[in-house]
Parts: C-alpha cells; structure tokens; sequence
C-alpha cells in the first residue's frame, strides 16, 4: 500500500450556504469515505481548512524568515481540505480521487522520511 495526499481544491463561495447544503455536503464527504474503505483502500487522515484568508504564509530568504498575511498565491480556487489516503497504488488512487466531492483533487503520495529511508528517486 501507498500513501497518498488528496489535496482538494474548490470556490470558496460558501458565505449563504444553508445547513441542509452544508448536511448535504458532509453526506457525500461520508458516502467518499465509505467508497474509499469499500475499494479496500483507507482514510487515515484529513481535514477541511478554514477560508484562505485566515491563513499566514512564512516566505523563506536569505535573512529572517517573512511572515505575511492570507495565502502565497491568489486563485480563484483554494485548498479546502484534504484527505490521507492509503492505496494499492496509482491508479487506484486516482479512482478514488475521482470519487472526492470537491471541484478539483490533487493527488500526491507521500514522501517516506522515516529512519533509514532514502532519497526520493
């Protein structure tokens, strides 16, 4: 099994959103889930993020770090959330990801930083 991130991208158009949508839409987060686990895959993490204006980037240079308000690039899309995501492999992975109810899913595995592992390939 590999592990991979599903980075989730949408509109952060949720100002109005009523409690039936916001029930609809934790429903089908839910349903992804048990899809997930059905495939013989597993969530073993993930989050939604607060509005990426509540965010603080820190730019490295060559002097002391910078910290600035809101994200590092404006798009009309932000990172919404994420999904930790054990696969057989790829292409498993991205049927998953295709199964996410989200506007657009990166899919990235992870990188093995444990002891002894070396440098990616």
């Amino acid at each position: 099994m590999t592990q991979y991130m599903f980075l989730l991208y949408d509109s952060e158009d949720y100002d109005n959103i009523s409690a039936e949508e916001w029930e609809r839409q934790m429903k089908l987060h839910g349903e992804f889930s048990a899809a997930v686990e059905a495939a013989g895959a597993r969530v073993f993490g993930g989050e939604a993020l607060q509005r990426s204006s509540t965010a603080s980037t820190v730019r490295q240079g060559s002097g002391e770090p910078l910290v600035t308000d809101g994200p590092f690039i404006e798009t009309k899309e932000a990172l919404g959330g994420f999904y930790l995501i054990e696969a057989k492999d790829l292409d498993q992975a991205l049927e998953l990801a295709k199964l996410v109810p989200a506007g657009n899913v990166e899919v990235r595995p992870l990188m093995d930083t444990s002891e002894g592992a070396g440098p990616p390939a």
